[in-house]
């Protein structure tokens, strides 16, 4: 079994409010969950009206596919016009951790 976790740091553009963010940060979440069946929320930075984090994690029984989804959903991220994708953070564990 193999889990991998992605963490995005967003600055988020126009945003003037925590609504305005949500309108932002909630489909991001929704399609990650839809496309790839990944595990999605916002984890980090709630307060904070152009800066958002989001966490996810995916379990997976091939190495291969696991890296893939991964890419994937990075790839995603990072081709939202309305977000600047700041940083990435990726882990991967395994049955050896």
């Amino acid at each position: 079994m193999y889990v991998g976790t992605l963490s995005f740091d967003l600055l988020l553009g126009d945003v003037h409010s925590l609504k305005e963010k949500r309108s932002v940060v909630r489909p991001i979440v929704a399609e990650l969950q839809r496309k790839y069946a990944v595990s999605a929320a916002e984890v980090g930075g709630q307060n904070l009206h152009q800066r958002a984090e989001i966490g996810l994690a995916v379990v997976s029984g091939d190495a291969g596919h696991l890296h893939d989804v991964l890419d994937r959903c990075e790839r995603l991220v990072a081709a939202r016009p309305e977000v600047e994708l700041l940083s990435v953070r990726r882990r991967l564990h395994g049955d050896d951790d």
